[in-house]
């Protein structure tokens, strides 16, 4: 029966659904992280009878046909790079970003990676870094006398060395940009790589030319809508449960014709 293997796709369909909506559960207060949305396709149909096919010999057609659907398959998990919500910190160290970019991270096989969590540190050479440790690019280190780190919102890094009374700049922290971003491969961390789908990164100053500003002191939150997720995994559930009613249903329906036999 086809029912039975067209609700057993359902299954299958819902229950990757339900992945990615627990996956977004998870993180609701990860810094930075950008929440996936699943998308569907139906199946190849088959076709009983095609569309205008001829009914009679007078020159009637058949309006509609007999077009049977064979289930359903996934056809994207897209992640949505919608701003999340910022909180401030009061760490100097933290900054969030006011629009459009991302940060450039050093990888450990000297690749380039990309994020949007902004909760950096200093490690023990004074550069700033990742959580994992991971230098921001352009690389920015802070001296060791540096007091009153303050970053602007254009990405300039400046302090008060030693007992000096003005600031020195210390660097620049540029953003970078894609043509698209739900292009990009996650790869854990808070980190994402480029693709051929998401096209080359252009990097620039913060403020200029459409890239987003920064904000110290501040985070930008998940983008997950606790509520919104809440009701997916509920619709999700349901429809799993009325897809395996209909795996038992075409069970019974097929017991019934052989106990006929």
């Amino acid at each position: 029966m086809r029912s039975l293997w067209t609700a057993t796709t359902g299954m299958g369909a819902q229950d990757l659904s339900m992945d990615v909506i627990a996956n977004n559960l998870a993180n609701v207060s990860t810094t930075g992280y950008k929440k996936s949305v699943t998308s569907f396709q139906d199946l190849i149909y088959q076709y009983v009878k095609v569309p205008g096919a001829p009914t009679s010999d007078n020159g009637t057609q058949s309006p509609s046909g007999i077009q049977v659907g064979l289930g359903v398959r996934p056809a994207a998990v897209t992640k949505v790079f919608s701003e999340g919500d910022i909180i401030q910190t009061g760490n100097e160290y933290d900054v969030a970003i006011e629009g459009a970019g991302f940060f450039q991270v050093e990888l450990p096989t000297g690749n380039t990676a990309y994020t949007r969590a902004g909760n950096l540190n200093r490690d023990g050479t004074g550069r700033l870094v990742t959580p994992e440790g991971y230098p921001i690019l352009p690389t920015i280190t802070i001296p060791e006398n540096a007091r009153q780190v303050t970053i602007s919102d254009t990405g300039v890094v400046s302090a008060i060395l030693g007992d000096d009374t003005e600031s020195t700049e210390l660097g620049n922290i540029d953003l970078a940009t894609f043509v698209n971003d739900a292009g990009l491969l996650a790869i854990g961390k808070n980190l994402f790589r480029e693709t051929e789908a998401s096209g080359t990164a252009t990097v620039g100053t913060p403020g200029t030319d459409g890239y987003g500003t920064l904000l110290q002191g501040y985070l930008e939150q998940s983008n997950v809508n606790l509520t919104a997720e809440m009701a997916g995994m509920i619709t999700t559930q349901r429809a799993f449960e009325i897809n395996s009613k209909a795996v038992s249903t075409s069970d019974e329906m097929m017991q019934t014709v052989v106990n006929m036999v």
